[in-house]
Formats: structure tokens, C-alpha cells, sequence
């Protein structure tokens, strides 16, 4: 069979209905050539820019006047080997304390979310007492919030033992990060269609169950890419915690360079906040150009 002006990808069965139909214009198949030659063109200029930019910053580094010195204090490679271990094993602290702090944002900030998401004038105190909530931790900076919560929980003698510097430090992060997931959270309820509500009360289901059922997962497929971006935020500053004192990956280095006057152990802890940043950084472009995909799915002309 041919199509005139198109190209076709696929045959009939044996009953003849055609399997897999995929019929192209020519115009199409014109684009189609001329965006992949344009992608091959600019991937030869981010390489060339890329080159000359890295060979300008070398350049510029290496007949700086003070390069030698800076090179030995920061860069050294026998003081990079010998921090690696301790500032390692500090970063496993931050590890646990990233661990828990997603835990409880997850629960306090979903429940801040379903609290601000509730209709009727009854709920008014609840709404109320959310958005007050968001509102001040999203307006507090968080090293106040770990300074308050740090120094300010121990003073209230609530018990006469030592609370752990990092159980602080995990409290801070929830109570900051909450509201920022909260907010989040709540734009994707309410990016979800009203008639999806209405569907499922109709079918005889409760409110709880809409929500459950229905609405909070499309609400979370909608900020997805938000969501893992305060992520990775938050793997960053899970270091702040030094500045109460728990020996993680930051005090570590900051440790090593006190007894040897080397600042090649911050630089190692940077490369291992990089290392675990990473991942989730290249997986949250992943899945938002994915969702991108997916929404312009079915455009081919």
C-alpha cells in the first residue's frame, strides 16, 4: 500500500488491519532530518566552547600569581588521601540524618498539605494554623532554625540526658523542609482536575479515599520534578548540622584543617556532597524530560 506524499512504517497482519500504523508526511520526515541536524551541530559547539573554556580557566589559574600557594593549600594531593577516610565516615552521619529527615518531611509536609487543601468554614483553624506554619518556616532561615531548635530544645530540660546533636540537626531540617514540601504538595492537589473529585464521590467513595485513592497520586506525579529538586536541596544542607556540633563530613574537614592547616579536607567534602548530589540531580532532569515526552505525545504531524 502506498500513501502519497507520506512514508509508511508498518504492514498489515494476516487479516489484513493494519498493525502498528505509523504513517509520516514528508514534511515530518523533513523536520525530523532537520533536527537531528541541528542536534549534531550543537553538540560540536558545546564541545569546541567547552574545550576553550576549560583551557581559558587553566590558563588563567596556572599564571595567577598566588596559584602555587592556593594549589598546595587546597588542592594537595597527600592531604586529599589522608582527609578522604574521616571526612568519608562523617559523611555517613549525614547519610543517616538524610534518611529520617525524608521520613518526617514526607509526613509532616503531606499532612500540611491535606490540612491547607480542606473546604468548609470549619476547618478555618486548620487552614489557618498551615499556612501560619508555612509561613514562618519558609521565612526563618534554616541555620536560625537549627540554632533555635539546637540550643533552644536542651535548654528546656525535658530530660536530664544528652539529646544527640544529629536527632537536633534531623528535627531542624523536617520543620524547615515540611513547609517547603508542603507548598509543593499543595499546588499539586490543586493542579488536579475538580471533576476527578466528583467522579470518585459519585462511584460512592469517601473523602478520604478520594484523596488517597484518587487525588494525592496525581498530585504527586504533577510535582515530581519539584519535590526531588528540595531533595537534593536538602542534601546540602544536611552538612549545616556541624555548627552544632556533630562530627559529619563538614566538622570532619573542619577538624582535619585545624591540625594540619590544610583546606584540601573542605574541598574533599564538597567532592562527596557532589557524589551524592549527583544521582538524584541527573534523575530529576531525567524524569522531567520524560514528563515533558509524555505530554507532547501524539504532536506528530
Amino acid at each position: 500500500m502506498t500513501t502519497s506524499g507520506a512514508s509508511r512504517t508498518s504492514d498489515r497482519d494476516a487479516a489484513g488491519a493494519p498493525v502498528g500504523l505509523d504513517i509520516v508526511s514528508d514534511i515530518e520526515i523533513g523536520r525530523r532530518a532537520y533536527r537531528r541536524q541541528q542536534t549534531t551541530k550543537s553538540i560540536i559547539i558545546s564541545l569546541v566552547s567547552t574545550v576553550v573554556f576549560a583551557a581559558i580557566i587553566v590558563v588563567v589559574l596556572s599564571n595567577s600569581p598566588g596559584w602555587q600557594v592556593t594549589r598546595e593549600t587546597f588542592f594537595s594531593p597527600e592531604h586529599f588521601v589522608k582527609a578522604l577516610p574521616k571526612v568519608a565516615v562523617g559523611l555517613w552521619l549525614n547519610i543517616k540524618v538524610l534518611f529520617f529527615a525524608v521520613i518526617g518531611v514526607a509526613v509532616l509536609g503531606t499532612l500540611l498539605a491535606v490540612l491547607r487543601s480542606l473546604r468548609g468554614a470549619v476547618f478555618f483553624p486548620l487552614r489557618f494554623l498551615a499556612a501560619a506554619y508555612t509561613d514562618l518556616f519558609r521565612g526563618v532561615p534554616f541555620l536560625i532554625v537549627l540554632y533555635l531548635v539546637g540550643f533552644g530544645i536542651p535548654a528546656l530540660g525535658l530530660t536530664d540526658k544528652v539529646i544527640p546533636y544529629a536527632i537536633l540537626g534531623t528535627i531542624a531540617l523536617v520543620l524547615t523542609y515540611s513547609s517547603y514540601v508542603a507548598e509543593v504538595l499543595r499546588a499539586g492537589l490543586e493542579a488536579v482536575h475538580p471533576s476527578q473529585r466528583y467522579a470518585a464521590r459519585s462511584l460512592g467513595l469517601s473523602h478520604a479515599q478520594t484523596l488517597r485513592l484518587i487525588v494525592l497520586p496525581q498530585a504527586i506525579r504533577k510535582v515530581t520534578p519539584a519535590l526531588m529538586n528540595d531533595f537534593v536541596s536538602m542534601q546540602k544542607d544536611v552538612g549545616l548540622i556541624s555548627v552544632l556540633g556533630a562530627v559529619d563530613a563538614i566538622r570532619a574537614a573542619q577538624i582535619y584543617q585545624a591540625t594540619t592547616y590544610n583546606f584540601t579536607s573542605y574541598v574533599v567534602a564538597g567532592l562527596l556532597f557532589v557524589c551524592l548530589s549527583w544521582p538524584f540531580i541527573r534523575l530529576t532532569d531525567w524524569y522531567t524530560a520524560r514528563q515533558q515526552r509524555r505530554e507532547q505525545m501524539g504532536g506528530v504531524v
